[in-house]
């Protein structure tokens, strides 16, 4: 199982995280931050849980690749 996190909040709309893992982020047209398709928020926190091991390399790509460190990638 893959998790994801995100805090929202704190983007900066740099797309980094969209051009490396566009099947879980896409950017807001609203407010020009990103969002994490099909996940739940939690005070800030927006967490997708998913049994596809396969988006787990594009996911950790971009926790690396957000300059605000904002994204978490696990492996549970």
């Amino acid at each position: 199982m893959v998790v994801i996190t995100l805090q929202r909040n704190k983007c900066i709309g740099c797309n980094y995280c969209v051009e490396l893992a566009p099947g879980q982020f896409q950017m807001s047209k609203k407010d020009g931050k990103s969002v994490l398709l099909h996940a739940t928020e939690k005070k800030g926190f927006h967490t997708l849980k998913s049994p596809d091991n396969s988006i787990l390399e594009s996911c950790e790509q971009a926790t690396k690749a957000c300059p605000v460190k904002i994204i978490t990638t696990k492996l549970i």
